[in-house]
């Protein structure tokens, strides 16, 4: 099975934008994992920090390498995106030669109550994963606007529409990677502590 690292841009325990992800990851199954990495603990980026990184900056990185594509699935936060996806960004391309989103198939998606669906805030974010190095899929997009209704009790979509849009969403996704993915050396499996 194909494992994605999810980055959800938003650390409320209530959020829309986990809650997106975790929906998205049940459509995915059984073609793709989604793997939500925590990034509650990982500290601000701070140079300093780098010669003895904390381990949450070490587990956030493991996990990154050892997928086989990352998602990042953002809030909008005043017409841009938050902070902690930033951070997450910055840390993983750290240090120099060690990025860990190097040559990572991408995905990128957002909700927001808004009728926008977090556009401005995922065309910013798109500015940033293109300069670090993720393969990042540009079609389709999804600029979702949230709506309560369109989601059971159990995190499945019950809106027939919004579920075949995001499974067309899911079915490029899992297309794209497999184009996209170069293959892992076993020098690379062990570089990155997955062999």
């Amino acid at each position: 099975m194909t494992d994605v690292a999810v980055l959800v841009g938003s650390l409320r325990r209530d959020s829309i934008n986990r809650k997106l992800a975790l929906a998205l990851g049940k459509l995915a199954a059984p073609r793709l994992d989604f793997r939500l990495v925590d990034l509650s603990d990982v500290p601000m980026y701070n140079d300093d920090l780098l010669p003895d990184a904390p381990e949450p900056v070490l587990r956030m990185k493991r996990q990154i390498e050892a997928a086989d594509a990352v998602l990042f699935v953002t809030p909008e936060y005043n017409r841009s995106f938050p902070a902690v996806l930033k951070n997450a960004i910055d840390w993983g391309t750290r240090p120099y030669g060690r990025n860990s989103f190097s040559a990572k198939p991408g995905g990128l998606v957002g909700t927001s109550p808004g009728p926008t669906g977090a556009a401005a805030g995922q065309n910013h974010l798109k500015s940033v994963l293109n300069v670090v190095d993720v393969v990042l899929m540009g079609q389709p997009e999804v600029y979702l606007t949230w709506k309560p209704e369109d989601f059971g009790e159990d995190g499945r979509i019950v809106n027939d529409h919004t579920r075949a849009f995001l499974e067309r969403y899911v079915d490029r996704f899992v297309k794209w990677i497999e184009r996209t993915s170069e293959p892992k050396t076993s020098a690379q499996a062990d570089a990155n502590g997955t062999n």
